[in-house]
């Protein structure tokens, strides 16, 4: 009997230990304008004065939630939602008396109110999902700060950046570059310089948008779009930091900001020293009916530049109503280069018969302006806002190279030659947008305009030496002035309906192209004006707590813009010389996707099935003479149809490790009418897997490997390996950040390819000096101003005892 007692006693004790954990915290979300329900809102739960949340959990269909088996003791609440202001409720206490708190009804406002809410902010996960677009924010890396946006976008997934530095998304050749929302790749002659001196420290998020919707140019694949931080905390402050490589590569940047009640200044500054080395090895099979021979190119180059980008940004309240932001930024780099390349002529029998060996001396400049003005006017109570914006733009770009050739046997003369291509770029955007919510204020109604004017000079000078007449002789057949002049009017209207747990939004773009080019030769093209229609439509609905499905459709193009069509030889290597093709037609594409996404406390999992078929598809074909002599220009290839599974997750095993995948397999076919050899089918295979941990210490470690492969119209790139990881650690209460990466610890980064048309088959391979260890030191200011913080009961309803 005593037994019994003592175990019954025991059984009640545990029972009463294990109820004294049981505490509870609910309620429900809701949209403040409205009043309807936010099902897959991210509800996470700090314990009070930690830094990661302890459990997260999404709302269900209607926006209810509840999260249980939580001790005793205080905590933070922290609410979020994609395109919604976030809302914290600190002071949560749970205690045997009150052991369930009833948070009430979380009202979330949409971002776009424009509400100075910079005391209310939600800690946001590195990745966010949604049906067509995906967002990674960038403060939550470690390379968040002393970095470039060319390392950020190393690490986002469905992001690829190539040994050169050009970005896409999965592999479309056809990826747009945006920097807040206005494109920056046809603003600047080289994208990659830009993306590899814009500083991180200076960027919020990125967003990697598939299927763009019509508000958006009806221009590229896809968009990945770089947003730029504008949201600082009253009073002053900003950071300084310096990174410095065992290649030698340096980085400094410096930003500051301030802010007041009614307006804001910001503004930083970046200079970076890039040393590049890459090699580059190239075997080509010319055979032909009575005979074949070999040619194996051999390259290395080494690369010095050094520049800057420099921004500054007025952002003015005017009132409640109505805000003016002004911006501008100015890039400018110097590159200088040598290269030595030895090209091998081999007989039918591969025995070397003669050898040409050039040496290449280059220098680059060049600078790009850009202007930014945005005037937004909240035009009534019914929540209608009215957004002007002006940009102008204006780039120069002057590249010179002297060539010197030698022959062995030396039964040629010597050829020395000197290029001088000098291109300038300016433009002008102007661009209306209205929205407006209607029918309760629970759908969205949108429409815009938008004019984009463009003008390219491009000024090309050959010079070969005349050993004769002892002085250099303008060599005519290669030298000409390409103008090109573009004027696209557009036009769109969206309509975004929401109902209890689903949505749906489509729109229609329209634009109307006018392209004139000609040259200094005396040839004029003008293209008769075109109008395309871009149809999107997008459908999402939540379901059962954690589940959303999605679809979405957009028909896109990829005008023939001025590096494409402009037929200027050049003749860098005389047995590789490419130019442009001024009869290239415009590419269509009509891509659709749908996927899956469903969420649990510490996971998620989007799985999509992608398809895409492209018209008059614009790639490089190359042909090959009876000399040898290989031309590569553009031209309308055929059609490409693409299917596509994406596989994205992401894992919390604890709450201070975050791991992330993305896997992605494509069959895609070309289909041509005009050449049979096009016609070909092969796959693409893709993926990148990360790891982030918090450890002791305040100290972080990142790291992720990305892998890609992919299939060309003739031929297949054969795939590149790059890893990367990295350590932080933070000092003097968070002021001063110490970082240390390692890139491609395990050897040089490569690329293996391959192309081959009726006459030729050409293998190459070529490295890069990617390895590197570098050590970054960043230091951060503040001085805050003091903000009154609305209690709990402000943010919150808290249920009656």
């Amino acid at each position: 009997m005593k037994a019994c007692l003592l175990n019954l006693s025991l059984l009640l004790l545990t029972f009463c230990t294990f109820a004294a954990d049981r505490g509870v915290i609910s309620g429900k979300v809701v949209e403040q304008v409205g009043g309807m329900p936010i099902p897959s809102a991210v509800v996470a739960i700090y314990v009070t004065g930690t830094e990661q949340p302890l459990i997260t959990s999404p709302t269900d269909e209607d926006g209810l939630f509840k999260i249980g088996s939580l001790k005793y003791g205080s905590y933070t609440v922290k609410v979020q939602y994609m395109g919604f202001v976030p809302v914290v409720i600190n002071d949560v206490v749970l205690s045997g008396k009150e052991p369930e708190k009833r948070l009430g009804t979380l009202k979330l406002l949409a971002d776009e109110t424009n509400l100075d809410e910079v005391t209310i902010e939600a800690e946001k996960p590195l990745i966010q999902f949604a049906p067509d677009m995906l967002t990674y924010n960038v403060e939550k890396s470690v390379l968040a700060e002393g970095s470039t946006a060319s390392d950020i976008l190393k690490t986002v997934p469905m992001v690829e950046v190539d040994l050169d530095g050009n970005a896409t998304i999965s592999g479309k050749r056809n990826t747009r570059i945006f920097i807040d929302g206005k494109p920056s790749d046809y603003m600047t002659s080289n994208i990659a310089d830009l993306l590899s001196i814009l500083p991180s420290d200076a960027i919020e998020k990125i967003e990697v948008i598939t299927n763009p919707p019509a508000k958006y140019s009806g221009d590229g694949e896809g968009i990945i779009n770089i947003v730029m931080k504008k949201n600082f905390k009253i009073g002053l402050g900003g950071n300084a930091g310096s990174t410095v490589g065992l290649q030698g590569n340096t980085n400094m940047n410096a930003n500051a900001s301030y802010k007041s009640k009614t307006y804001s200044i910001n503004g930083g500054g970046a200079y970076r020293y890039n040393i590049r080395k890459n090699t580059n090895e190239n075997f080509r099979e010319n055979f032909f009916t009575d005979t074949a021979f070999y040619f194996n190119n051999l390259n290395s180059n080494r690369n010095t530049g050094d520049g800057g980008n420099y921004r500054v940004n007025f952002d003015w309240n005017v009132n409640k109503n109505q805000n003016l932001r002004i911006s501008s930024s100015f890039e400018n780099n110097i590159s200088r280069s040598n290269s030595g390349a030895y090209n091998h002529y081999l007989d039918e029998e591969r025995i070397e018969r003669n050898l040409r060996n050039q040496l290449t001396t280059g220098d680059i400049k060049r600078h790009t302006f850009v202007f930014d003005a945005d005037y937004e006017l909240n035009m009534d109570t019914t929540g209608g806002k009215l957004s002007v914006g002006l940009t102008y733009n204006d780039n120069n770009d002057l590249n010179e190279r002297f060539q010197n050739r030698t022959f062995v046997p030396a039964n040629r003369n010597p050829q020395l030659q000197e290029n001088s291509n000098g291109v300038t770029n300016n433009g002008l955007t102007f661009k209306a947008d209205y929205d407006r919510p209607i029918f309760k204020k629970r759908d969205h109604i949108e429409v815009g305009l938008m004019y984009t004017f463009r003008n390219n000079n491009n000024d090309q000078r050959v010079q070969n030496f005349d050993f004769d007449a002892q002085q250099y002789v303008v060599n005519e057949k290669v030298s000409n002035q390409f103008l090109y002049q573009e004027d696209i009017v557009a036009g769109y209207a969206s309509y975004n309906l929401r109902g209890k747990n689903w949505g749906a939004k489509a729109g229609l773009r329209g634009e109307l192209t006018t392209v004139h080019f000609d040259l200094s030769s005396g040839e004029s093209y003008d293209i008769d004006p075109y109008l395309s229609l871009f149809p999107s439509f997008s459908l999402n609905r939540n379901f059962r707590k954690r589940y959303n499905i999605g679809a979405s459709y957009s028909v896109r193009i990829n005008r023939p813009r001025e590096n494409s069509l402009n037929p200027q030889v050049n003749n860098n290597d005389p047995l590789n010389i490419n130019y442009g093709n001024p009869e290239l037609l415009p590419e269509l594409t009509h891509q659709m996707d749908v996927s899956f996404n469903v969420y649990g406390e510490r996971w998620s999992f989007v799985p999509k099935l992608a398809y895409s078929n492209r018209r008059a598809v614009i790639e490089r074909y190359r042909s090959v003479d009876q000399t040898g002599v290989s031309e590569t220009t553009y031209d309308n290839v055929g059609a490409n149809t693409e299917y596509s599974l994406f596989l994205i997750g992401n894992y919390r095993p604890h709450r201070k490790i975050s791991t992330n995948a993305n896997f992605s397999f494509s069959q895609a076919s070309y289909k041509s009418d005009i050449n049979s050899s096009l016609n070909r089918t092969g796959k693409n295979l893709r993926g990148n897997v990360g790891l982030s941990m918090e450890l002791p210490f305040k100290t972080a470690f990142e790291g992720n490997v990305n892998y890609y492969n992919n299939i060309s119209a003739q031929g297949r790139n054969k795939g590149s390996i790059t890893t990367w990881m990295g350590a932080r650690k933070v000092f003097l209460k968070n002021k001063l950040n110490a970082r240390i990466s390692i890139s491609d610890p395990f050897g040089r980064s490569s690329n293996s390819s391959y192309s081959e048309g009726v006459n030729f088959r050409s293998q190459n391979y070529y490295t890069s000096n990617t390895s590197n260890v570098t050590l970054s030191l960043n230091y951060r200011f503040t001085r805050i101003s003091k903000v009154k913080i609305p209690p709990p009961s402000e943010t919150a309803p808290k249920a009656k005892p």
